[in-house]
């Protein structure tokens, strides 16, 4: 009953602030009230900062809404290039000349039960850039952030359709390895982790990181140690170029595909001689019903109006988090204050309520604590900065995120 009257409270101080207001240009509407900041990034796209009250203190709120049918405004993935690395929010957005953004899926951030082993960067979820795919999903115990809650997989996603409207979804890699022994499944692509006995693919989109991380690991523990029987084929124009009996490291070229093998993935790898023609065919399965543009690793707090049970209601840390309203057609990115300072931060229960009250019909949270920034395009400048207080008040790199494009 005393959380139940906590997030009442909560809500209703979140509303006073907000008010009733559903559109991007009516986020920037009206009388600010004290200590809110209004304004209007570009056509389409307004950027609010607010202060909420919650049970363990106030929370500096920072709030992009987009309008993705007004002309001209559209959402995409920002990313550095390559699958394992990473680059600050606001860079990657200035780069791509987008209006704002905000910090995306979790990621590889430190290796330190695997020694010798490097972290490669790379984010947990599946992604899709352009429409094409651009990695899967790792196991679900391999994933950094916090235990999703019941019902939540490593395949969650947000994302926008072909259509431009934004939406969650599930993205399912489904891919075979086409050889003269026979069909082999494809159980990743540009993961950092890879199943159990599986094998894996990677492109140029990977980068140049070592490929040794997804070997280690197991479907049930991130932290268990390296497997000592993995294998490497590098497949050139459809044929098997060269073998390695274990991970490399360095860029893939263009026209190469790496397979990497662990386990029994291994074992059939080492069926392949050089010269051995191969042929590689995959694609990221959708669960909805509309193609994605792209999409990224993303984790429900909404769907439908409806807050999930068994979200955490004790752990108050910086928050991201992306929401959607009128049927996909507004966009919200948001993101708090770091722990610098006096924001305390919201837990994930809070977050969810939050966004509903903003309106959003279904919603998803992304990494958070340093990693949480929302960024956007200064006023009357093409400059692109970060507008929330940052832990140790810089920016940390991140793989990837969610950029807002309008015309100046």
């Amino acid at each position: 009953m005393r959380a139940v009257t906590r997030l009442a409270a909560t809500a209703a101080l979140v509303a006073a602030a907000l008010g009733t207001e559903p559109g991007a240009q009516q986020a920037v509407a009206g009388p600010a009230g004290p200590g809110e900041v209004r304004e209007s990034v570009a056509p389409g796209v307004g950027y609010r900062a607010f202060t909420v009250s919650t049970p363990h203190g106030n929370t500096r709120i920072h709030l992009v809404t987009a309008d993705l049918a007004h002309p001209g405004v559209a959402a995409g993935l920002l990313y550095p290039g390559s699958v394992a690395a990473r680059e600050a929010v606001s860079r990657m957005a200035g780069d791509a000349g987008a209006a704002a953004a905000v910090n995306g899926d979790f990621f590889d951030i430190t290796e330190e039960q695997h020694p010798g082993v490097e972290a490669t960067g790379a984010a947990s979820g599946p992604a899709l850039v352009a429409g094409r795919p651009l990695k899967g999903a790792v196991p679900e115990a391999q994933r950094f952030g916090w235990t999703e809650p019941d019902g939540d997989t490593d395949r969650d996603v947000f994302g926008v359709g072909v259509d431009g409207r934004a939406r969650l979804g599930r993205l399912e890699l489904r891919g075979h390895l086409r050889t003269p022994r026979g069909d082999l499944p494809l159980g990743g692509l540009n993961q950092y982790a890879l199943p159990v006995g599986s094998i894996g693919a990677f492109t140029a989109r990977w980068g140049s990181a070592s490929r040794a991380r997804a070997a280690c690991g197991t479907d049930e523990r991130r932290e268990a140690p390296c497997t000592g029987d993995s294998y490497e084929v590098r497949v050139r124009h459809g044929r098997v170029a060269a073998v390695s009996g274990a991970p490399g490291r360095g860029p893939v070229a263009p026209d190469t595909t790496v397979l990497l093998g662990r386990e029994a993935g291994a074992r059939a790898l080492r069926e392949l001689t050089p010269g051995t023609p191969v042929t590689l065919d995959y694609r990221l399965a959708s669960s909805t019903p509309v193609p994605f543009a792209f999409a990224l690793g993303a984790y429900p707090l909404l769907r439908d109006h409806q807050v999930p049970p068994g979200l955490d209601d004790a752990t108050a840390i910086p928050r991201t988090a992306v929401g959607i309203a009128d049927a996909g057609r507004t966009l919200r990115l948001l993101s708090t204050d770091g722990r610098e300072g006096t924001s305390s931060g919201l837990t994930l229960n809070e977050l969810a309520h939050l966004l509903r009250t903003l309106h959003c019909t279904d919603a998803a949270y992304l990494d958070g604590g340093a990693s949480a920034t929302l960024a956007t395009r200064l006023p009357g400048t093409t400059r692109v900065a970060a507008r929330n207080n940052l832990d140790h008040h810089q920016e940390r790199p991140v793989p990837n995120g969610i950029a807002v494009f309008s015309p100046h």
